[in-house]
């Protein structure tokens, strides 16, 4: 007789991660083992402290609230589908922290011993389980977590994906496999080819590839009189066959086909002639693929004539984001790359608009990108954030080079806009006066903005601060960065302004837990990825590099990677922001390819249970960081 409430128990447990991984035969294995635990409203689980339990819990119904310390902060509230309490299966010290029912609750009781076994042979169960354990510490992201227990399934999962950065891309095959016998004529094979539109035709003997027909054999061998029209397969073949896995890359490919000097490869299910043929490649197929090689990408950008050419490049460096997406390349890596390209980009369009101009430039300038650009953080297509500034002239010559910079930069952001970059809303481009200055009037709009500390000011200074050279002299940013760092030493109020700009960011949660959405507007009910999540980050990484006096970083991760090195006793904590950074960059990224917007906005209802998960773990580190900040600076006294 069926077990109706061992049956219920898997009902519910194969719609959450881990249980997800598994296939439904072992969920109801495990269900029989599953012990159902009621809990009063504030009745504990486990204590901070105690030893660890034979078991972890998936919360069924109400909501477990995890407290530390003798003052009991919450430091997190699990509702239904969360798990709590797996220290027992990471690690063999006590519980870290207190769980207590929130509310009237049903748990359901997983033995550790039981479940360890589907952790080891599954790597999504173990990496699931690694983070929701980290999610459970005071640092969701600590190093001395990640992959601790499971460390020989996360090292297998490094190595593969470093594999993939040889070369990136997977190869794109033909399904469709025309094939004939040895004793095929030539004529028919020639026929079948015509008729199914292919440049090669395998020969196959018991379902094995035994040799490859392509139209250059026609040519070379029966055209030319070498072989009659009926000449069979077998005596015009090229055999043996070169077979391949399926999954290769294009670079192996390539490499695959210049080692033996042909143009199809044969692939099979194992790499070798002994099983059947599962598709075939061809040296057109590794061409194509090839057009989004960033290597060929930036060739064609540099080769194009104008503007309007580089826009469907730019649709290719979106395909590249999208498999780089796909394949879980690492951020560090994707953003490197996307931001190389999308610099290539800008910068070919300021040549091209140089050419418009009737002069060269009457002295050396520089084009500044900033915002999400300026950090190498804009990988999607967003509004256009950038600056111009120019060495000092005459003041008789003053009007003269700034309305030949202003005539310059006018050219290249409509030449940006032609490409796909939006014009900014807010005017901050280079065609705008106001961002098209010399040296010496940028210095005097950086000292207003630093000694007269109104709300717009810290606003445009946040800006501005983020900046990247794109093209031009590096020496005047150089100087303009030297007086921003010397101005900022000699106005430590300055700090406070910072300090208090850093810590306004809305929180992305609530005391339940629940995601904070936007209460009206056209993006009412979404969640503002980028003001809730990434903009605390963004914005306390600055402060904090401001403060340490460092030049020339200006992407997020990179700044708390340094802030990590600065800083020895803060170096998990700044490791975790930077981890959590890219990980919320990497879903913004995800939610705007998959939408074909900035990824800004998020509606809830269209993630999964593992996508909240994984997005509010990455949240732990915002609270921690502006604990840092607000102790640092002695904050409280100016929020």
């Amino acid at each position: 007789m069926k077990n109706t409430i061992s049956q219920r128990v898997a009902d519910f447990l194969k719609n959450y991660p881990p249980f997800s991984f598994l296939n439904l035969r072992e969920i109801n294995t495990l269900s029989e083992e599953v012990s159902i635990i009621y809990k009063e409203k504030d009745s504990i689980v486990f204590e901070e402290n105690e030893g660890a339990h034979d078991s972890f819990y998936v919360i069924h119904k109400g909501a477990v609230a995890l407290k530390k310390g003798s003052n009991n902060e919450i430091i997190n509230i699990s509702d239904e589908g969360d798990l709590i309490g797996l220290r027992p299966l990471i690690t063999h010290e006590n519980y870290k922290m207190e769980a207590r029912a929130h509310e009237e609750s049903i748990l359901y009781a997983i033995p550790s011993d039981l479940f360890k076994p589907y952790a080891l042979k599954n790597k999504d169960v173990a990496n699931f389980l690694i983070e929701s354990f980290a999610s459970n510490t005071e640092n969701p992201y600590s190093e001395s977590h990640r992959g601790k227990l499971y460390g020989e399934i996360v090292n297998e999962e490094i190595l593969g994906s470093s594999q993939k950065l040889l070369d990136f891309q997977p190869v794109k095959y033909s399904k469709k496999i025309i094939t004939c016998t040895p004793s095929t004529p030539a004529n028919s094979i020639a026929e079948m080819m015509t008729k199914k539109n292919v440049g090669a035709i395998l020969v196959v003997e018991n379902e094995l590839p035994i040799g490859i027909v392509t139209d250059k054999d026609l040519r070379n061998k029966i055209v030319t009189g070498a072989f009659p029209i009926t000449a069979q397969a077998a005596s015009i073949m090229n055999s043996p066959v070169i077979t391949y896995p399926k999954k290769m890359t294009i670079t192996q490919a390539q490499m695959a086909m210049i080692k033996s000097n042909i143009s199809y490869l044969c692939l099979t299910k194992d790499g070798t002639p002994n099983t059947k043929a599962v598709g075939i490649l061809s040296k057109h197929d590794v061409m194509v693929a090839i057009g989004n090689n960033p290597a060929v990408l930036i060739k064609a950008i540099k080769r194009s004539k104008k503007s309007k050419e580089i826009k469907p490049i730019r649709q290719n460096i979106m395909r590249l984001l999208q498999g780089y997406i796909d394949q879980n390349i690492p951020m560090t890596l994707t953003t490197k790359i996307i931001t190389e390209l999308n610099d290539v980009c800008i910068q070919q369009v300021i040549k091209l608009s140089l050419k418009k101009m009737k002069t060269s430039p009457p002295v050396a300038f520089s084009w500044l990108a900033l915002g999400s650009q300026g950090r190498s953080e804009q990988l999607l297509h967003t509004d256009q954030d950038n600056a111009l500034v120019y060495e000092d002239v005459a003041e008789e010559k003053a009007t003269e080079t700034k309305n030949y910079f202003l005539e310059l930069a006018t050219h290249v952001n409509k030449g940006l806009f032609e490409i796909g970059y939006d014009y900014c809303p807010a005017e901050m481009m280079a065609s705008n006066p106001n961002w098209c200055l010399s040296v010496s009037e940028w210095k005097k709009k950086v000292l207003h903005w630093i000694t007269n500390t109104g709300k717009n000011e810290v606003l445009l200074s946040f800006i501005f601060f983020d900046y990247s050279l794109t093209y031009g002299d590096s020496k005047i940013v150089n100087e303009l960065s030297d007086y921003i760092f010397e101005t900022i030493k000699a106005n430590p109020v300055f700090y406070l302004h910072l300090v208090s700009g850093a810590l306004q960011s809305p929180s992305p949660t609530g005391f339940f837990r629940q995601f904070l959405v936007e209460q009206d507007g056209a993006n009412k009910d979404t969640f503002n990825i980028k003001n809730r999540a990434l903009m605390p980050l963004a914005d306390a990484a600055r402060l904090l590099i401001l403060y340490h006096s460092v030049k020339s970083i200006s992407n997020t991760a990179e700044r708390f990677e340094k802030l990590a090195e600065l800083e020895p006793n803060n170096r998990e904590l700044y490791l975790s922001c930077a981890y959590s950074y890219k990980a919320l960059l990497k879903f913004r990224t995800k939610q705007g390819l998959l939408h074909n917007d900035s990824g800004q906005y998020i509606a809830l209802d269209s993630l999964t249970k593992l996508e909240k998960i994984k997005l509010k773990n990455t949240f732990k580190t915002i609270k921690d960081l502006q604990e840092l900040i607000t102790v640092r600076f002695n904050a409280s006294n100016i929020l």
